[in-house]
């Protein structure tokens, strides 16, 4: 656990997070973001779907406190939806209600999304709703619910590490929804600890989705995980079109082909921009694991990965002081 708070807590520091967006791509950044802007990151998910992978893309950016910059970003998940649709993507979106103005005023956030989702209902895009920490719960649980009523084509994200995770799923069975395992830092009083707990929920919730829900996607790079799910499904002859494999861009490219080539649905988290620091510090937090997947390909081959990302933070930071 000192290992997941550690990352967390370089997560949440703002001033590393403005020197990896200064520097970040110099660092490397490019092998876990798919680019910095549209075209770049258009460019990347044409990659993945010539290799028969499906992709989600995320305009990076969170916790926004000024109008001004919601508004911007979500003009840029508009210009994002177009693009999908101009270039025949087989992509959808997915969004972080706190960049669109969550922590600012919930009835402009609320319009903000009721915007980004009527634009790509027109063409038949889905928009999933990451699910953040534990104050932006409910307050995004019930914006879905309330754009539920009008529009079909809106899903979310439950986080297994929650003690309330089981009546989430079960309140949001009819919706299209991803489970991950969770990446934020909450409580013993609302979430699991251990993450033995954490996997054996994660898979509970999964089976659950799978043989109660309408689409489930799973997201994991746990070889262990897929074999499991891989035998659930021929157990109780779940078709294929009802789930799909989803991991992140940049982490175990094989595995997405080798799963794609066997006829599963793969679907790759594909984030792009500058404002990246956080949602990686996250990644590594959620699972150490995920240290040895992507960090040797961001700072040296040769130096020990958790010694790696220190030193990458130490590195920012003084990139920040000299400022």
């Amino acid at each position: 656990m000192a290992l997941r708070d550690f990352f967390i807590s370089l997560s949440e520091n703002e001033a590393l997070s403005t020197a990896a967006q200064n520097y970040g791509f110099k660092l490397g950044a490019q092998h876990i973001v798919a680019g910095a802007n549209l075209q770049e990151v258009i460019e990347s998910v044409r990659t993945l779907n010539e290799q028969g992978i499906a992709c989600t893309i995320d305009n990076l950016g969170e916790f926004v406190t000024e109008e001004a910059t919601a508004t911007q970003a979500k003009d840029e998940i508009l210009a994002l939806i177009e693009a999908i649709h101009s270039e025949q993507l087989n992509a959808h979106i997915s969004l972080k209600p706190s960049q669109l103005g969550l922590d600012i005023d919930i009835d402009f956030c609320y319009d903000n999304l009721r915007e980004i989702v009527e634009h790509a209902n027109q063409y038949g895009i889905f928009v999933n709703f990451d699910m953040e920490d534990s104050p932006r719960l409910q307050m995004t649980f019930d914006m879905i619910e309330e754009l539920q009523k009008s529009y079909n084509n809106v899903g979310t994200v439950i986080q297994a590490y929650l003690h309330r995770a089981q009546g989430d799923i079960e309140n949001f069975k009819d919706s299209r929804l991803r489970v991950v395992k969770g990446a934020y830092k909450e409580s013993e009083e609302i979430a699991y600890q251990d993450q033995l707990e954490i996997d054996i929920n994660f898979l509970e919730l999964i089976e659950y989705h799978l043989t109660h829900g309408l689409f489930t996607s799973i997201a994991t790079h746990d070889h262990n995980i897929i074999n499991h799910v891989k035998y659930f499904i021929e157990q109780y002859n779940i078709p294929k079109e009802k789930f799909e494999f989803q991991m992140l861009y940049g982490f175990r490219k094989d595995l997405q082909v080798e799963l794609a080539r066997e006829g599963y649905q793969v679907c790759v988290y594909v984030p792009y921009g500058e404002d990246w620091y956080g949602y990686f510090m996250r990644i590594l937090a959620e699972r150490p694991q995920n240290i040895n997947l992507v960090t040797k390909r961001v700072f040296n081959k040769k130096t020990n990965t958790v010694l790696a990302v220190a030193a990458g933070a130490f590195v920012l930071g003084r990139l920040t002081k000299r400022k």
